[in-house]
Order: C-alpha cells, then sequence, then structure tokens
C-alpha cells in the first residue's frame, strides 16, 4: 500500500516462493481497512541485513520498526498496539 509523505508504521517483511506470506498480507489488508494505518511489503532478498537478520521466519511483521510478530499475524494484538501507539 502507498501513501503521502507519511511513514507507515507497519512493514511486512517477505521473500519469494514465501508459503504463509500471502496469509499475511490479507491480515494486514484487513488491519488497514479497520484502522486506517497503511503498510509496506519488503523483500529481504534485497537487503542482506534483512536476510541475514529475518530470513529464516518470514513472514515478518514490524511495527514502528520493532518486530511484533512472524509467521503469522496476530490480528488482534496487533490492533490493540496499534490503537495504544505502541
Amino acid at each position: 500500500m502507498e501513501g503521502g509523505s507519511r511513514v507507515n508504521r507497519l512493514t511486512l517483511l517477505t521473500t519469494k516462493d514465501c508459503h504463509l506470506c500471502g496469509r499475511a498480507r490479507a491480515d494486514l489488508d484487513a488491519v488497514a481497512r479497520e484502522t486506517g494505518e497503511r503498510w509496506t511489503e519488503v523483500d529481504v532478498a534485497d537487503d542482506a541485513e534483512l536476510a541475514r537478520e529475518y530470513g529464516d521466519r518470514l513472514p515478518v511483521v514490524l511495527l514502528d520498526g520493532r518486530e511484533h510478530g512472524y509467521w503469522d499475524v496476530d490480528v488482534e494484538r496487533l490492533k490493540r498496539d496499534l490503537a495504544a501507539g505502541t
């Protein structure tokens, strides 16, 4: 998803052939519809440091640049944390 100059609080780290990433995208789309928060997808294959850090547990959701969860999206926890500003 894209937006003006506002920085997205949510980032989904993925890579090619990630069998769990489709579900994570759908979950983040649902969260975005409900909360108005936008999200960005980053393929870790394009960044060696990200690939080293997160490559064995994709997809990974980052909230405000910090790891919020991996392999699946805890939608309810994510919505709570977005509302709380954390």
